[in-house]
């Protein structure tokens, strides 16, 4: 157990100051975090804990008690859970970029629901490829129409079953992978309910919503294929029960706030368990009818009717997705903003990631596992859909790799002139012995700023879903990809051949990729700094699309933050806190929930910040200007944010304070948070150093000059106040 701090009672308050360090997504050890060999647990768990030097180490020097949180574990927990989180990354992206809203209540009502729609045909995709693996190449073609390779003819004895007997066995593994989403969607963050976003209704009403599409997909990929070879009363009374839990599932997200409003919940919350029981009885009627007809079925290579249930839930992502994209560009032409995320463009890239990477590795499943057991050898590959998605994903890279090669070079003029600028701002005489080390500043600052490049490049990404539904549409033409690439482009067939066989390959690697980040992403410090960074700012954001996406940690740090801080202003005189990076937006929602008389005695030091320049860009529905000053309004503005020109993440939150820049106004506060550090902070050594100052870039630097310069300014004021 973690040695806990003696409650003080009624004793008076002590005169220190606590320094609250809350570190970004890079995570570190508490003993980096408060530069100290020894620390101790003071409260919290081994997830997720707050720490303190040990007494051993005294007072820090500007006369405040040290102390840090910990949060780095919280997205993590185990390997096998991390791994298992590997598979959910569509639906994560999916689920982060109903986040990114835009500014507008009706232009945000109608991303919200296609987002909503699109994370639902992921989960149909989901089981449509896994049906694709179990009941179409195993259960219809390796025991029937086309034998496999040794021993998945056989399959433990199912080879001599009757057809509607073995698909009704094998549909077992599609309702297995359904079963396996919703025990690790029902796994929650924050079970005391003191969740920082109150979403666990919403995600009940999803998980049902999604679990009953699921099974009516399942159901009617069975009842097509069994339909095919003569339609019987009770076939066609559950396919028609089947069409309408799919109807009644898309109309619960597409009804404008059914999902979300209060006033609904209870009638949603009706309609949502009905039709998930609806969905189970009509998989156990559709079970057993299966099961039990053994003659009338269709004698085919593939099972009839997948091929097209395929092709329609690819189309189905693509056209949405391409309605997604049309619906924040039209909206960004006409607010005229000059970031184009700040605009809800950041949804349809992030949406078109989740669809890439869904499609690809569904596409990815069914073509090579039929590839390694030899069922397509008969008939010519796999079901049609999946190769053109397999060609679309192809395409995607090359030309996603070739618009950023581009942009890199068409922006890095005008990136290394801004570089220039600012730097003979911060350095007006350089010595010549100094040249290099100022052009390697410049090469840093110039790199720093492709960030500001983001928005253009979201705008053409998004325009890049055309391909995805083009690809979509010449797929249901029934069209072979290599007879209308020699056909239109007189490529000859091996040329699609190696765009297919490129994918694969491409998707293998991403596979790879992502189960050795599951394995060593929280085990390894470095892999962990440039994997992890991705999973812990996917999974800050709470479930509101996607039932199965991972659970959120900021239901657990926000609130667990709140009440230390509390607890601390209580004992101690005031508390500064200090976040770096993705901390600072912890801490700038922990104070969004801390009650006034705490408020008065806390102060906020953010360095290396990405809340203004990627967050209120990315997510400017949530965390926008507005939301940035109540924050600094709740501490009455007691607030600092350090930034260097050489920081690709962090930057201003208000004002950029540059050489030459205009003064800010001095009747709004705001203008007086933003601090701007020369970086580095000189060219060459200082007198008796063999060494220049090194350039400190997005790294954290508490104990760096300008940082205990804040501290000793906060403290002060903090002081004064109380």
């Amino acid at each position: 157990m973690p040695e806990r701090e003696p409650d003080h009672g009624n004793q008076p308050r002590r005169p220190d100051v606590v320094e609250l360090r809350v570190h970004g997504v890079s995570g570190g050890e508490p003993t980096v975090i408060l530069d100290r060999p020894g620390v101790r647990q003071v409260a919290g768990d081994n997830r997720g804990g707050f720490h303190r030097p040990d007494r051993s180490e005294g007072t820090d020097p500007d006369g405040v008690t040290l102390e840090a949180y910990r949060w780095g574990d919280l997205p993590a927990g185990t390997v096998a859970r991390t791994l298992s989180m590997v598979f959910l990354l569509p639906f994560m992206f999916s689920n982060v970029a109903v986040w990114m809203l835009p500014t507008g209540r009706r232009r945000a009502a109608g991303v919200t629901m296609l987002c909503r729609l699109l994370a639902l045909n992921l989960t149909v995709l989901y089981v449509v490829s896994i049906a694709g693996v179990a009941l179409d190449l195993f259960a219809w073609r390796c025991l029937g129409a086309a034998r496999c390779r040794e021993p998945f003819d056989t399959m433990a004895g199912l080879d001599g079953r009757h057809l509607g007997q073995r698909l009704c066995v094998l549909a077992l593994l599609p309702i297995a992978a359904i079963v396996l989403l919703l025990l690790v969607g029902k796994r929650r963050s924050h079970p005391d309910g003191n969740a920082v976003w109150t979403v666990e209704p919403l995600v009940q009403r999803l998980r049902a919503i999604h679990v009953a599409a699921a099974l009516a997909v399942l159901d009617l990929m069975l009842l097509v294929a069994r339909h095919t070879g003569g339609a019987t009363l009770g076939t066609t009374l559950l396919l028609t029960l089947s069409v309408v839990v799919l109807l009644v599932c898309v109309g619960l997200l597409a009804a404008p706030g059914l999902a979300d409003r209060a006033a609904m919940a209870r009638t949603a919350d009706w309609t949502a368990r009905t039709t998930g029981v609806l969905a189970v009885g009509l998989s156990v009627a559709t079970l057993v009818l299966v099961a039990r007809d053994d003659h009338g079925w269709p004698s085919s290579t593939g099972m009839p009717g997948y091929g097209g249930i395929a092709a329609g839930a690819l189309f189905g992502q693509m056209t949405l997705l391409v309605v997604l994209s049309g619906l924040v560009l039209w909206h960004r032409g006409r607010a005229g903003g000059r970031s184009a995320l700040r605009r809800g463009l950041g949804a349809a890239v992030v949406a078109a990631f989740a669809v890439g990477l869904a499609g690809g590795l569904s596409a990815g499943l069914v073509y090579q596992i039929g590839q390694l057991l030899g069922g397509y050898s008969g008939d010519g590959g796999p079901p049609l859909p999946y190769r053109w998605t397999l060609l679309s994903f192809f395409l995607h890279v090359v030309a996603g790799v070739l618009v950023c090669g581009a942009l890199t070079l068409l922006s890095r003029r005008r990136r290394r002139a801004a570089a220039t600028a600012i730097t003979r701002l911060d350095f007006p005489v350089v010595p010549p012995e100094a040249a290099g080390r100022l052009r390697l500043t410049m090469t840093t600052i110039a790199r720093a700023r492709f960030t500001e490049w983001l928005g253009l490049i979201a705008t053409t990404y998004a325009v890049l879903a055309l391909i995805g539904l083009i690809t979509s549409l010449l797929g249901r033409s029934g069209r072979e990809p290599e007879e209308l690439a020699r056909q239109v482009f007189g490529l000859p067939p091996r040329a699609v051949e190696m765009g297919l066989t490129g994918s694969t390959y491409l998707l293998a690697g991403l596979l790879l990729t992502l189960l050795a980040g599951g394995v060593f992403a929280y085990r390894t410090a470095w892999f962990r700094r440039h994997v992890g960074i991705l999973w812990d700012l996917g999974t800050f954001w709470p479930r509101a699309a996607h039932p199965f996406a991972p659970p959120s940690y900021a239901d657990r740090a926000v609130p667990e933050l709140a009440d230390r801080i509390s607890q601390l202003a209580e004992r101690h005189a005031g508390v500064l806190l200090c976040g770096h990076s993705h901390g600072s937006a912890l801490l700038a929602l922990a104070v969004l929930r801390l009650p006034p008389r705490v408020r008065r005695r806390v102060a906020l030091l953010t360095y290396g910040s990405p809340l203004d320049r990627l967050y209120a860009r990315l997510f400017p529905a949530y965390l926008n200007e507005q939301v940035l000053r109540e924050v600094g309004e709740r501490v009455e503005w007691r607030w600092l944010n350090l930034w260097r020109e050489t920081d690709p993440v962090g930057g201003w939150v208000f004002a950029a304070h540059r050489p030459g820049d205009p003064a800010p106004d001095p009747a709004d506060p705001a203008g007086q948070v933003d601090r701007r550090l020369r970086d580095p902070a000189h060219l060459l050594p200082a007198p008796g150093e063999r060494s220049a100052p090194p350039l400190r870039g997005h790294h954290p630097g508490e104990t760096d000059p300008e940082f205990r310069a804040a501290v000793r300014e906060l403290t002060e004021r903090l002081r004064d106040a109380n």
